[in-house]
């Protein structure tokens, strides 16, 4: 399985959005400052998660959601603020 991933940051409030086989290593990761793009704004929270068979719809999913009308659409349908 593969997970595309919505974290939170505590710190500014912003979003990231990844793609994983393993939510609880990959959150571990960025919490532990092992990742660049998340390093200066933990801690981080999972405040949203999908699951998919299709490694390809995974990271499909992650780059529309990276795009102004996906963030739209996580907004308005899993409650995101």
């Amino acid at each position: 399985m593969q997970y595309v991933y919505v974290l939170r940051s505590k710190k500014d409030n912003k979003l990231y959005i990844g793609c994983t086989a393993s939510i609880e290593k990959r959150l571990l990761q960025h919490n532990c400052g092992k990742v660049r793009s998340t390093k200066g704004r933990l801690p981080l929270e999972l405040v949203y998660q999908e699951a998919y068979a299709d490694t390809y719809e995974a990271f499909r999913m992650e780059r529309f959601y990276k795009t102004p009308k996906g963030k739209k659409e996580l907004h308005k349908n899993c409650q995101i603020v």
